[in-house]
């Protein structure tokens, strides 16, 4: 439930400053600059998604979380009932949290955390990144990322007909060719840090008149009608933009 709401939040609030917490928060951008730092963040960064939300911007609860609550513990409690003893529920415990951990740890499947959102474009007009590989078989297609923030009521294993059904519209855009790649390129490239997320002021839409983009370049780039890897674009330095 918890998750739920703060998901709900990143795609109606994408970018906003203290309200989508997918964005490493400031001290995580100023510790994780360097390849080791970053290679740390990326080990832990199962952990940094998991609790980021809960420091940075706390739920009230409501009934549906008691509701949640009673679902597990129940769950828990009935194992016990049905004889499996807590030892064997411990281990169980214990296994479920480490595959967890390992699984969003330097694991190909957890490069989509990273190549969802951060930036890798050095033109740096995109700021979602779609994944097409064999990896999505295993992740219910969570790669396919522009097409799941465009229509997110649309289930995992129909988003390929989004695509399919609007070309036009997906592609020109930059994708990446690889999650193990991009693991690899977000520790290693030097212009790439953290801090590399398109990131708005809070409500800055209210504004009469919002901070200059590079939206202006975006037709250039369309122009060309390519897809280009935002793993592995060269020159240019990155920069975060500011909406």
């Amino acid at each position: 439930m918890m998750f739920k709401t703060y998901h709900a939040e990143h795609h109606r609030y994408q970018g906003w400053d203290g309200i989508d917490t997918d964005i490493p928060s400031s001290i995580e951008t100023k510790l994780f600059r360097t390849t080791i730092g970053k290679a740390f963040f990326a080990f832990f960064q199962i952990v940094f998604y998991a609790f980021r939300p809960c420091v940075l911007r706390q739920q009230t609860l409501h009934r549906m979380h008691a509701l949640n609550w009673i679902v597990v513990v129940g769950f828990w409690a009935g194992l016990v009932g049905a004889g499996l003893g807590w030892t064997t529920l411990g281990n169980a415990w214990i296994y479920c949290v480490l595959c967890t951990f390992f699984a969003g740890a330097l694991h190909p499947m957890s490069g989509h955390f990273i190549s969802e959102h951060y930036v890798f474009d050095p033109e740096g007009i995109q700021e979602t990144y779609s994944y097409y590989g064999p990896l999505n078989i295993l992740g219910y297609n969570v790669g396919l990322h522009n097409e799941h923030h465009d229509f997110p009521n649309v289930p995992w294993t129909r988003l390929h007909q989004v695509a399919n059904i609007a070309p036009e519209y997906y592609d020109h855009l930059v994708v990446t060719d690889s999650w193990p790649k991009t693991i690899w390129n977000f520790i290693t490239d030097s212009r790439v840090t953290t801090f590399s997320r398109v990131k708005r002021e809070k409500e800055a839409w209210k504004r009469a008149a919002l901070l200059p983009t590079d939206t202006d370049l975006a037709p250039a780039v369309f122009a060309r009608g390519e897809k280009k890897s935002a793993a592995s674009s060269p020159t240019k330095k990155l920069s975060l933009i500011h909406i």
